[in-house]
């Protein structure tokens, strides 16, 4: 889990301009939410979280300027810096009053400029914040989008995984992230699967070495991201282990709150595993469309068997 991320690179990622308060850009932010000051402004500090960034938009900043006296209004802007918050942001078509760059100067806090105007911005700084701060977990596979399904690709180590992942990826599909999957679920049913930023584009394969699929395959065998639908888990074949025929039984992994159907693979010399991981994706797409082949099968058979029509 991201415990914070820097005032500094916050603003970076999110193409923040740097008014005042330079001294604060070594500042953490832990908290995902945003605060909007309007009620802070007229004075109510009754739920105030200190702990967020605060963006001040078009409809806060108007207030401030119309309905509230000077004295009050820097007593209750000093009152949010004092408070010591990450940072505050405002957006495109506020311009930012005096006070605002004697607060940051004074309590060394940074205050920056959008180019965006209040909602998208908001909303962005939410999702960056939602993503940087959520709390996550690595697994060892191999995760692609394959016809718009995230598929993670699980297996002991040199069972193929990166192997059956480059024919994929050679045949169409995307690598989103190869070795090291990180999941974060941002509510529960909804697993975004990305890779580390040190291993973002590349693949090692075993005889080869690390290969970039962007330069080799061009831009579209890549994504950053995708949402993780199924798990299909490569396992040695095992002569007395009983392996599902028809694809009745449902098995699943769960990570967090949420539990994604896995299926098990079998890997034996002659089987070409591109073509079955790329089958279980397709007909588990079906099955979401509302397409269950192996169900549609069996009420076929049982109504033979009760005497009905071919």
């Amino acid at each position: 889990m991201t415990d914070y991320v820097s005032v500094k690179q916050f603003a970076k990622d999110n193409n923040l301009e740097l008014l005042a308060g330079q001294e604060g850009l070594n500042a953490k932010i832990s908290e995902d939410m945003i605060l909007r000051p309007g009620l802070e402004f007229a004075g109510f500090f009754d739920f105030y979280d200190k702990n967020r960034i605060v963006l001040v938009g078009s409809k806060d900043h108007s207030f401030l300027k119309q309905e509230i006296s000077e004295d009050q209004k820097r007593k209750n802007v000093e009152r949010i810096f004092a408070s010591n918050p990450p940072c505050l942001v405002f957006s495109k078509n506020v311009n930012v009053d005096e006070i605002f760059y004697e607060m940051a100067d004074k309590y060394k806090i940074c205050i920056f400029h959008s180019n965006l105007r209040t909602t998208p911005c908001s909303s962005k700084l939410y999702t960056y914040l939602q993503d940087k701060l959520a709390e996550r977990i690595s697994v060892h596979g191999t995760l692609l989008d394959i016809n718009g399904m995230g598929t993670l690709i699980i297996g002991k180590s040199g069972i193929g995984k990166s192997e059956t992942a480059l024919d994929l990826i050679k045949r169409g599909h995307q690598l989103i992230a190869d070795d090291l999957v990180e999941i974060i679920e941002k509510e529960p049913g909804n697993l975004i699967g990305t890779a580390p930023d040190i291993l973002k584009r590349y693949m090692e394969i075993r005889g080869i070495g690390i290969v970039d699929v962007v330069t080799m395959f061009g831009a579209g065998a890549y994504r950053e991201r995708k949402n993780i639908r199924l798990v299909v888990e490569l396992q040695a074949w095992d002569n007395d282990k009983y392996y599902d025929r028809l694809g009745l039984e449902t098995q699943k992994n769960k990570y967090f709150n949420t539990e994604i159907t896995k299926i098990t693979i079998p890997v034996l010399p002659g089987r070409t595993v591109s073509l079955l991981v790329e089958s279980a994706a397709m007909n588990e797409k079906l099955k979401l469309l509302g397409h269950f082949a192996a169900q549609d099968f069996i009420e076929k058979v049982d109504e033979k068997a009760k005497g009905g029509e071919e």
